[in-house]
């Protein structure tokens, strides 16, 4: 390959990654474009899990052998089998040499660039899954062995080079450089989506899901749900033991609708600011809902500090009318949360549960908690 075909590649392989959308897209671009890089038929990008001591396979792209997933579930390596990865954290850049070269491996054995001394784990596996030959290419990011990123050719086809162990070091520091900017957009986005303070989703996270719940809701008729809970007395908490206790409580309520909100698969449990949270619910049943809710009651009241939580529930499953946006239905579970809390209720109010002259739909639908001015009570009052 030329000089100006291999810039190219780099190129494309750049723009493949940026171009994706999270760190699967982003792992599949990189392998896929070192494969038509460096003209191979197959290629796998690989982790250095260090806690666990093994190199796991996130991805694998072209021709598969029998066995071989895209994205595998578990397809690992005892670290130990290839220990090229911690040797040259060791004997090469961090002693001042650069960054780790690639090597080749051949199915005959090693190959251009091999150092001496090394197992022969790339060498069996070659042969079990019919490959003549494979570049390595270790990848560094922030300094330490990350992983490595794995180029074969099958067998009786033209076996790497020298220049193309080189070439794939290239590549390999271009895949580091696109990991590391996923990473920075995926924490970005974490942030973007979550309370700082319990580590639970927030309220821009609940107004995107819960859109597209009603959606989905309008489309198939999927079962959606909210609870939205006031976590009483945080106030008195926060006046007579100072708000870094306060903050104790809020992360301690926190991790108890986490907990309750296990109870309902694919929930989402939200912080919507100051005192109020919610679980999110697409698809369970409303009493599986309400249930859950109460759980909630019941264990918010047995934490040390704090006086309980006021509940409200509102389901596209109850008698409530039709549900034709998220408003409707955070209005329904906010008012239902509202009569809880104006009635000191040990268990979740339940919006349209109370026949024809339910007082939560009442309230629901008066014109000062209509739906601007159901936003404006959560977030005056809330404000994170």
């Amino acid at each position: 390959m030329g000089e100006d075909r291999r810039l190219v590649a780099v190129v494309a392989l750049a723009q493949g990654m940026a171009a994706a959308h999270g760190s699967r897209e982003a792992w599949r671009a990189a392998a896929a474009g070192a494969c038509r890089a460096l003209g191979g038929s197959f290629a796998a990008l690989s982790v250095w899990e260090r806690e666990l001591g093994r190199l796991k396979v996130l991805v694998n792209v072209g021709a598969l052998a029998d066995g071989e997933e895209e994205f595998p579930e578990d397809e690992s390596y005892p670290v130990h089998q290839f220990a090229e990865i911690t040797e040259f954290l060791h004997e090469q850049w961090a002693s001042g040499g650069g960054e780790p070269d690639a090597w080749v491996e051949t199915a005959e054995g090693p190959a251009a660039g091999r150092r001496p001394g090394y197992c022969h784990q790339r060498v069996a596996a070659l042969r079990r899954r019919g490959r003549g030959c494979c570049v390595v290419a270790p990848i560094v990011l922030h300094g330490r062995a990350w992983g490595e990123l794995y180029v074969a050719r099958p067998a009786g086809e033209a076996v790497f080079e020298r220049d193309d162990a080189d070439f794939a070091t290239v590549l390999a520091s271009v895949v580091a450089a696109g990991i590391a900017q996923t990473e920075r957009l995926e924490e970005a986005r974490r942030l973007a989506f979550t309370d700082a303070l319990t580590g639970l989703a927030n309220r821009r996270a609940v107004d995107v899901r819960l859109e597209q719940a009603i959606e989905r809701h309008r489309g198939d008729g999927a079962v959606v749900s909210l609870v939205v809970c006031d976590l009483n007395g945080l106030k008195r908490v926060n006046d007579t033991h100072g708000h870094a206790v306060g903050d104790r409580l809020l992360e301690r309520f926190g991790s108890v609708l986490s907990l309750c909100g296990a109870m309902l698969p694919g929930a989402l449990a939200a912080r919507l600011g100051g005192d109020e949270f919610c679980l999110l619910a697409v698809g369970p049943p409303a009493d599986q809902v309400v249930k859950a809710a109460g759980e909630l009651c019941r264990r918010a009241s047995e934490l040390e500090l704090g006086d309980g939580v006021a509940c409200g529930v509102a389901s596209t499953e109850d008698p409530i009318g039709p549900v034709r946006s998220a408003r409707r239905l955070f209005r329904l579970a906010d008012a239902a949360q509202y009569r809880a809390k104006a009635e000191r209720a040990a268990r979740p109010v339940v919006a349209g549960r109370a026949g024809p002259d339910d007082p939560v739909m009442r309230l629901a639908d008066e014109p000062s908690k209509g739906a601007d001015g159901e936003r404006r009570r959560f977030r005056g009052r809330h404000a994170p």
